[in-house]
């Protein structure tokens, strides 16, 4: 035996800790990778489908939703970029309307397709087939529209099942012959290299690795923690907020609903005077419209937060185009001249013209918003001032008061929902209290900052930069 040789007995003997975690770790995983792959590919293919389901939909509420504030829902669907969405319009008869795939009048009736049976009586259905493609599946939603027309969105997604089913035999024979060799090469070594591995601790922000191979992989633990940590938290805000905000607009609500029921309960009974009848009709005609701004506002909040869930701007606004900032100024200014004067407050407008990229509507609520609040927290004989000029190189729109001001520890909030400083004086003057929660998002959509600079008995000044 030469010592060339007993080395090499020596070496096959003591192996590096790399080569122990590929001869076991390694060769264990491959093999438990196969067999769970072939065997959990029909679970999760549910789940996965599921899933797409749950996507699907959401896609074609969208959808449906700009359709019900359309006329020629043809064109409309035309216009769209869909990518590999496939949107099928059908009439409550099953005739195909349009395709954006294929000429609609080559395509046959779609009355007896499920999903479109169950959308029309149900308002929405769902269903999956395979797909003339082989080793694909057609996953179908749809929608009733308002006009009794069903909008239906598809699209195809490979069949795992289908792909592993087309090579099962191979599949069997390969996990056979690596579930052998890794039993055979690994269970001698699995136990010691296993067990400083089990000892990690995933649920520990710290956690340190037992071997230097290890820690990147442990690393990457602690990073997927804390990442799943800072995601927990930022659902359970978003669950706060959104219990919060339905208790809120619930009070908001039952205030105006309860002041017209008891005024029209009155008037019904005949229990007020004559002479009271117009004032309670008043009163009623005030919460009514109270009503309707909340809702007006809710609706322009859910639409906002729908497009920054969604990230696709012009799908609830329209395009962008080049809008005049002065020009919305002063469109305002016209408009809420009478309310100003009614409340006693001087409104002037000036500054210069200046472009941004935006949208009309949005940009007219932001404005709108700011000058209203600006009158509405003002005192009798104030000011208020649109300037429209560039600040830092940027369009800007200021809107400045001499009004009540806002104390120090409340600005931070006045642009959450709901918020108020006075709520009994913001419910009188006819705030909803989501005015500058409007402001805040119609800002975010334009990409702009928003800037408060207030004193109390001074005055607030508001400055948006695009």
């Amino acid at each position: 035996m030469t010592g060339d040789s007993f080395t090499n007995k020596g070496a096959s003997r003591k192996l590096s800790l790399t080569r122990q975690i590929f001869l076991s770790i390694v060769a264990a995983c491959a093999a438990v990778a196969i067999v769970v792959t072939a065997a959990s590919a029909a679970l999760f293919q549910g789940a996965f489908f599921a899933d797409e389901h749950e996507q699907l939909a959401g896609e074609c509420a969208t959808l449906s939703s700009l359709l019900d504030q359309t006329d020629n829902d043809e064109d409309v669907l035309a216009s769209l970029d869909l990518g590999q969405l496939r949107a099928t319009l059908v009439a409550p008869d099953g005739h195909v309307l349009y395709d954006s795939r294929a000429d609609a009048s080559d395509l046959p009736n779609h009355a007896d397709r499920p999903e479109i049976t169950q959308a029309l009586a149900d308002g929405e259905g769902s269903s999956d087939r395979n797909s003339e493609t082989v080793g694909y599946v057609s996953l179908y939603n749809a929608h009733r529209l308002s006009s009794g027309d069903v909008l239906r969105i598809s699209v195809e997604r490979a069949s795992v099942v289908a792909f592993l089913s087309s090579d099962f035999a191979l599949l069997v024979i390969i996990s056979a012959v690596v579930v052998v060799a890794g039993w055979l090469v690994s269970r001698h070594l699995a136990a010691g290299i296993a067990r400083p591995i089990l000892e990690i601790d995933p649920a520990s922000l710290d956690a340190s690795a037992p071997y230097e191979e290890l820690e990147p992989l442990v690393s990457r633990l602690n990073d997927q923690h804390s990442q799943l940590v800072r995601r927990m938290s930022a659902i359970q805000d978003a669950n706060d907020m959104r219990r919060e905000f339905t208790s809120n607009v619930t009070h908001e609500l039952k205030t105006p609903i309860a002041s017209i029921s008891g005024a029209a309960e009155l008037i019904r009974d005949g229990i007020c005077r004559p002479d009271d009848v117009q004032d309670f009709a008043g009163r009623i005609y005030k919460d009514a419209q109270r009503l309707s701004s909340l809702v007006s506002d809710i609706l322009m909040l859910s639409k906002l937060d729908e497009t920054e869930r969604v990230g696709e701007r012009d799908s609830m606004f329209g395009p962008s185009e080049r809008i005049d900032l002065m020009g919305v100024a002063r469109d305002v200014a016209a408009r809420l001249e009478r309310k100003a004067r009614k409340a006693g407050v001087a409104l002037k407008v000036e500054g210069i013209c200046s472009y941004v990229q935006g949208n009309a509507r949005l940009l007219d609520e932001l404005v709108s918003n700011l000058v209203e609040n600006a009158i509405r927290y003002n005192k009798k004989g104030g000011r208020v001032f649109v300037w429209v000029l560039p600040i830092e190189g940027r369009p800007a729109v200021r809107v400045s008061d001499t009004g009540i001001g806002i104390p120090k520890e409340a600005q931070p909030k006045v642009f959450e929902r709901f918020y108020r400083v006075d709520k009994g004086r913001s419910r009188d003057m006819g705030g909803t209290g989501l005015g500058l929660a409007i402001v805040k998002h119609a800002a975010a959509f334009h990409d702009a900052d928003i800037r408060l600079e207030s004193e109390e008995g001074v005055g607030t000044t508001i400055t948006v930069l695009f």
